[in-house]
C-alpha cells in the first residue's frame, strides 16, 4: 500500500461521486429482472438466527476500533435530536425520535454490511471500506431504498406528533416532571402510550419486511430496488416465527443500547449490523 498525495485522493472521490450519482440515475433500470427468477430464499430457525449473531460479534471483535469509530456518528445524532427536543418544547417527541432510529438503523448500518461482505472474501478490511458501496452497481437502488426508509421515519414522527395533538395536547409540556405525571398518570397519557406501541410496531413490521435483506442483497448482487424488496418480503413470507424473534431481538438490543444516553449503541449496532449480512447469507441462497 501507498500513501497518495491529497490531490490524487480528491480526484478519487469525485470520480466515485460522479459514478454514484451515475447509478442513482439507474436504480430502477432492470427491466431484464422482470422476466428473470427471483432469489430463491430458504427456511431458517431460531438456532440460525443465534449462529448469526455469533458471527457478527465474531466480525465486531475482529474490526472492533474501526466498526465503533464508524458508528460513533449513531449516538451522537442522537444526543443531538434529544437536545433539539428538550430546548425546542419539541419535549412529547424525544421518545419517538429515538425509538425511530430502529426504522433508520438498516441504513445506518450499510457500511457494516459492506465490511462483512468484504471479511468473508478474505480481503483486507478497514473502516474507509464501508465506503466501498458507491462503487456498488446497485447503488441507485440502495439510495433510494435509504431514502423510502428516511420517509417512513418521517411519517412515524408525524404520526407521533398527531397522536400527541390528539391526547396531551395541544399545548407543549410545562416541565419534563409535569409530562411524565400526565403521561403517567391520566387516561390519557395511557391512550398516548397504547396507541403509540401499536402504531409503532405496524411501523417496525413494514421497515423489517421490506428491508431485512435488502440491503445486503443489493450490496452483494447487481439487482433493481423492486427484486430487492420483493426478496425481503418473500423471506419474512416464508420465515414468520424467526423473523418475528429478529425483531425483538433488534428492539430488545436496541432499548439495551440506548443505555446510557445512547452510548450502549456503540457496541449494539456493529454486531447487529455484521449479524444481519449473515442473517441474509442463510436466508437467501446464492
Amino acid at each position: 500500500m501507498t500513501i497518495r498525495n491529497p490531490v490524487e485522493w480528491s480526484v478519487d472521490q469525485f470520480r466515485l461521486a460522479a459514478a454514484a450519482f451515475g447509478s442513482i440515475g439507474r436504480a430502477g433500470d432492470h427491466a431484464e429482472e422482470r422476466s428473470a427468477p427471483l432469489p430463491q430464499v430458504r427456511r431458517i430457525t431460531a438456532a440460525d438466527l443465534a449462529e448469526v449473531l455469533r458471527k457478527g460479534f465474531d466480525d465486531f471483535a475482529a474490526y472492533r476500533s474501526d466498526v465503533i469509530f464508524l458508528c460513533l456518528i449513531y449516538p451522537i445524532v442522537g444526543l443531538l435530536l434529544a437536545r433539539l427536543a428538550f430546548g425546542y418544547a419539541m419535549l412529547p417527541l424525544l421518545f419517538p425520535l429515538a425509538s425511530g432510529f430502529a426504522l433508520i438503523g438498516p441504513l445506518a448500518a450499510i457500511g457494516l454490511y459492506e465490511m462483512s461482505r468484504r471479511r468473508e472474501t478474505g480481503a483486507h478490511v478497514a473502516w474507509p471500506d464501508a465506503f466501498g458501496i458507491v462503487r456498488s452497481r446497485s447503488f441507485g437502488a440502495i439510495v433510494a431504498l435509504g431514502l423510502l426508509l428516511l420517509a417512513i421515519f418521517a411519517l412515524w414522527i408525524l404520526a407521533a406528533a398527531l397522536l400527541y395533538q390528539l391526547t396531551l395536547g395541544p399545548a407543549p409540556p410545562a416541565s419534563l416532571g409535569a409530562f411524565l405525571r400526565e403521561v403517567f398518570t391520566s387516561d390519557r397519557g395511557w391512550i398516548m402510550i397504547g396507541v403509540g406501541i401499536g402504531v409503532g410496531f405496524l411501523f417496525a413490521c413494514l421497515v423489517l419486511a421490506i428491508s431485512v435483506v435488502s440491503f445486503p442483497l443489493l450490496l452483494d448482487r447487481d439487482v433493481g430496488l423492486e427484486t430487492a424488496i420483493a426478496t425481503s418480503v418473500r423471506t419474512v413470507a416464508a420465515n414468520p416465527g424467526p423473523m418475528a424473534l429478529w425483531g425483538l431481538i433488534i428492539a430488545a438490543s436496541l432499548v439495551l443500547g440506548s443505555l446510557p444516553l445512547l452510548f450502549g449503541l456503540v457496541f449494539v449496532m456493529p454486531v447487529l449490523g455484521h449479524a444481519t449480512w449473515h442473517l441474509y447469507r442463510k436466508a437467501v441462497a446464492r
